[in-house]
């Protein structure tokens, strides 16, 4: 009887185990997401959609509840800015651009406008909020006699010289993901989402341009070598005193796409699981 009671106990643990386990893995999702990506700065202030990449990445989903849901983010993009293209002849005669890959990794909350269960008859579709905090890693360069130039190094606004108060900027900053978006069961086990989502940043850098004015070139050169002097100031008309950035704003960027995710377990019998 105790060698009985044993394998009893046993058998009980183990399937109460496996039952939370299943319990987690079907509350869990794993997602693919393709699409575009852009970015709004000094370059492209006004224009959505505009000069844009194809981005994608992975994304996690954890349902606490049928409208509550954790999410992780790791995305990859690219975003880009070119003077050249604007409709503006101020800009136009600035002449600078860059590009940069972005990679970036958040966490936060979806919430689900109706109750939302992979799989469910009832709940198969719903629009969604997204709210997010992250990291994002940068590296803005720029195209000079055919080569790409990193720019960050060379303080093009005289940072780390005697020609302004500010050192070189990170290339690794805080970024608040903010979204919409809606999906819709596939099969038992899968969704079709699309999303759009904004990033709101704490840098003006980017673009690698945040000052209001051109640093003295000459003084540049002899501080931070020719090449930060070249690029701090590419404008057409070579005016010294014309207008390089705008500090009172600060720089964004969209990932926007579709997105398939799947369940990692099977369906809870439990209603009220998710």
């Amino acid at each position: 009887m105790k060698k009985i009671s044993v394998i009893l106990l046993f058998n009980l643990i183990f399937l109460s185990l496996n039952a939370q386990r299943t319990t987690a893995y079907s509350r869990s999702e794993l997602g693919v997401m393709i699409g575009q990506s852009y970015y709004i700065g000094d370059l492209n202030p006004y224009k959505h959609f505009f000069q844009q990449h194809i981005g994608g990445g992975l994304i996690y989903r954890y349902s606490f509840h049928s409208r509550t849901v954790l999410r992780f983010n790791l995305l990859y993009g690219n975003v880009s800015g070119a003077d050249s293209l604007s409709k503006r002849d101020m800009l136009v005669n600035r002449n600078l651009s860059f590009k940069s890959s972005i990679i970036e990794f958040a966490t936060g909350l979806e919430f689900n406008y109706f109750p939302f269960q992979i799989g469910h008859p009832r709940f198969k579709g719903t629009a969604y909020l997204l709210a997010q905090i992250g990291f994002f890693h940068m590296n803005p360069t720029t195209t000079l006699n055919g080569k790409d130039v990193r720019l960050q190094p060379l303080g093009t606004e005289g940072q780390n010289s005697n020609l302004s108060d500010r050192n070189r900027y990170s290339l690794t900053q805080l970024c608040i993901p903010l979204g919409v978006g809606a999906k819709l069961t596939l099969w038992k086990f899968g969704t079709l989402n699309v999303e759009f989502g904004i990033r709101k940043t704490f840098t003006d850098y980017l673009d690698d341009v945040r000052s209001d004015t051109f640093v003295d070139y000459t003084k540049l050169a002899e501080q931070s070598g020719p090449t930060a002097a070249v690029l701090s100031n590419r404008s057409i008309d070579q005016n010294p005193y014309g207008k390089r950035g705008t500090s009172a704003t600060k720089d964004w960027y969209v990932f926007y796409g579709f997105m398939l995710s799947f369940k990692l377990g099977s369906h809870s019998s439990c209603p009220s699981a998710q």
